[in-house]
């Protein structure tokens, strides 16, 4: 059974050791900061920092003044323009920076800038190429922009001689699947992105990759920068609902089309609502996703995507017992709204397991540590002992996510029994690649489900934990969703949907199809299939066929194949299957190590025109506007993401002690082992005196 006192009486043993430091040591860990965090701090120009406003006379600390996202939602892709409006109101020229996020599933294929009445057309390079043309053209004085990627989901405009006075309009263009679960389907726009902490774990590879320094405002501090959304969607049968669980929306509908904006942004033109994701779902009329392929004709290839919806769930009558690991992130970034919503879920999670299962929990943040020296079963009361001692928790200290996965998998398991880990946290770790690493190695140990916890959750690893532990993401933005994800992964564990999946072509030949290997299909979500086509020889009527094993036994569908069907919403296709092939190798990149894919996925993004880790889109006006290019730089700070608090920031601020750490779990109870020693100490004490007085 879990003792929720393990903690206090292993701290008990340790600080009897040291009470030979006496006061001394009791005023150090009292007033302190953790000296591990401390150690563990990332380099500055990795950390965020508060931005402090009116640093620099005369330049524009602020000059994003506006982003507005323009939606087209046709059938499952969606076509997203995205205009970020630069002003520079100082007077002195400057060059601005701004990290922002997107879509995991974004493919970025096209950058504009407007100064005044000229527009350039950004080209794409290899990523030190274009910084190459980026810096010569800053320093000639003509206005530059800049488009990197840091991860699939965090980018960087650079904007280099902005003059006072100026306008700069820069517009990106981007397209994602809308992949619907269990009949619903989900647009998400991210508008924020939350502090991220490099960790002690990370390797010389992870720091050369880097994530710039951050600005970040305050918590609950006012964002200056509008912003404006709004979403077209057109189905090819009716639209059924439409709601948005992020934002106050204003919705038209009629029949198979749908408009949506921002409450009160037709009345205003603007909504500060930026310190969030923006979340739409819909749903369509019937019960039935649309299945089908879609095609497209190019010049050089042609491209397909095929969507089959999976047989409905069936839960098993017999269960196998399994064994669960909950690692839970209780570092700083996690104080007050996302661990109350954590609490929510454990809740949850922990009282949907079966009597025959085990559990453990690890709590972690600049250290971890079990609530159990191993697996307990889960009976009510060690699943109550959990929670109790869960529900005592507060945020504070780093994100150490790499110790503490490491520790998960070098803790023994019987051989018989399958292993299931839940890391639930918000991500804010710039450690990615090395954590979907070690989450891959292990596989054969233990597969991963990722709950990613806030308004604006790290995706990126969410996603990639669960991908490289054959498990699923899930995003839980307030305590109110707890129940139903909650019990969504109980369905999961309960039954897959569909196993041993595979795809044939009859009639077509198809080439450069991904994923090379289909994947078990755990949530009611279709089977997705991208490639190249070209027409067959044969004379029948072409087909897909998904087969595979569910609940009830042999599946097969089949779907037939129209060759005549053009669409003008598939020049997207194109774009879709290159994002995928990318990031397939950038998942075999992770897990090898080093850059042994930078050749094909530079190729890739050259030849296809697509942001990648390693292609950067640049644009360079021909007009020299600023002789000599001399001017200062401005960081447009983010907004600190909703519910997050400034220990987000304090536990990796580049500006030292500009917010603390709350100390790490087993400090607090070592804190109160000794006060009460010392306590006990200075009683007896006083006993004596009065024995002896």
């Amino acid at each position: 059974m879990i003792n929720p006192a393990h903690l206090i009486q292993s701290a008990s043993a340790t600080v009897a050791k040291r009470l030979t430091w006496g006061l001394a040591f009791t005023a150090f860990v009292l007033l302190a900061p953790s000296a591990r965090a401390q150690a563990d701090a990332p380099a500055k120009s990795e950390s965020p920092y508060f931005f402090v406003q009116g640093s620099q006379a005369g330049v524009e600390a602020l000059p994003l003044k506006r982003t507005d996202v323009k939606v087209n939602i046709s059938g499952v892709i969606a076509d997203v323009v995205v205009t970020q409006t630069y002003k520079n109101e100082g007077t002195t020229p400057i060059e601005a920076k701004y990290i922002f996020p997107g879509s995991t599933r974004a493919a970025v294929d096209g950058l504009n800038i407007r100064v005044g009445e000229r527009l350039v057309v950004a080209q794409i390079r290899e990523k030190q190429q274009a910084k190459v043309e980026y810096d010569a053209a800053k320093r000639e004085g003509k206005t530059t922009a800049l488009l990197e990627q840091h991860r699939p989901n965090v980018f960087q405009m650079n904007v280099a001689n902005i003059l006072p006075g100026d306008d700069v309009q820069v517009e990106l263009r981007y397209n994602e699947l809308v992949v619907p679960e269990d009949g619903q389907y989900q647009f998400v726009f991210p508008t924020v992105v939350g502090p991220r902490y490099a960790g002690a774990g990370a390797s010389v590879d992870a720091v050369a990759q880097g994530f710039p320094a951050q600005p970040v405002l305050r918590q609950n501090q006012s964002n200056p920068s509008a912003f404006d959304l709004k979403v077209n969607l057109t189905s090819p049968i009716g639209i059924q609902e439409v709601r948005s669980p992020s934002h106050a929306i204003d919705t038209e509908m009629n029949g198979q089309r749908a408009s949506v904006q921002l409450a009160g942004s037709a009345s205003r033109g603007v909504s500060k609502s930026n310190n969030r994701d923006f979340i739409l779902d819909y749903r369509l009329a019937g019960a039935q996703i649309q299945s089908g392929v879609l095609l497209q004709r190019g010049e050089k290839e042609n491209f397909f995507i095929a969507m089959v919806q999976p047989p409905k769930a069936v839960p098993q009558a017999a269960i196998t017992a399994r064994d669960y690991v909950f690692v839970v992130d209780i570092s700083g970034s996690m104080h007050g709204f996302p661990l109350d919503t954590t609490k929510a879920l454990m809740r949850q999670l922990l009282g949907n397991l079966k009597a025959s299962d085990t559990f453990n929990v690890m709590l972690f943040s600049g250290s971890n540590r079990f609530l159990a020296p191993q697996s307990v079963p889960a009976t009510p009361a060690n699943v109550n002992a959990a929670i109790r001692t869960i529900e005592q928790m507060g945020g504070g200290g780093s994100t150490e996510l790499l110790p503490a996965l490491r520790r998960v998998y070098a803790q023994p398991k019987p051989a018989d029994l399958s292993r299931t880990v839940v890391v639930v946290t918000d991500g804010y770790v710039t450690v990615e690649s090395e954590a979907f690493a070690l989450v891959r190695k292990q596989l054969g140990q233990a597969n991963v489900f990722a709950f990613g916890i806030g308004s604006s959750v790290n995706r990126h690893l969410m996603e990639g934990l669960a991908r490289a532990g054959m498990g699923e993401p899930f995003i839980v933005t307030n305590p109110s969703e707890a129940k139903a994800q909650a019990e969504r992964f109980r369905r999961m564990i309960e039954s897959p949907v569909l196993t041993s999946v595979k795809a044939r072509f009859e009639g077509l030949d198809v080439y450069d199809v991904e994923p090379p290997v289909l994947p078990d299909v755990l949530a009611e979500r279709p089977v997705l299939v991208f490639g190249k086509w070209r027409e067959s020889s044969q004379s029948t009527q072409p087909k897909l066929v998904i087969e595979g094993h569910a609940a009830g036994g042999q599946y097969q569908q089949a779907l037939p194949i129209d060759l005549q069907v053009s669409d003008n919403s598939t020049t997207a296709l194109r774009y879709l299957w290159a994002r995928h092939r990318i990031a397939a190798l950038s998942d075999e990149e992770a897990l090898t190590g080093g850059d042994a894919q930078k050749a094909a996925i530079t190729r890739l993004g050259l030849d296809y025109n697509l942001l990648t880790q390693y292609t950067s889109f640049i644009a360079v006006d021909k007009v020299v506007r600023n002789p000599g290019g001399q001017g200062a730089t401005a960081n447009q700070p983010s907004a600190m993401p909703e519910g997050v608090s400034d220990l987000a920031v304090g536990e990796a601020s580049a500006l030292g002690a500009d917010v603390s750490s709350t100390p790490e779990p087993e400090t607090w109870a070592a804190m109160l082992v000794v006060m009460a020693v010392l306590g006990a100490q200075m009683a007896r004490r006083r006993q004596r005196r009065t024995f002896t007085g």
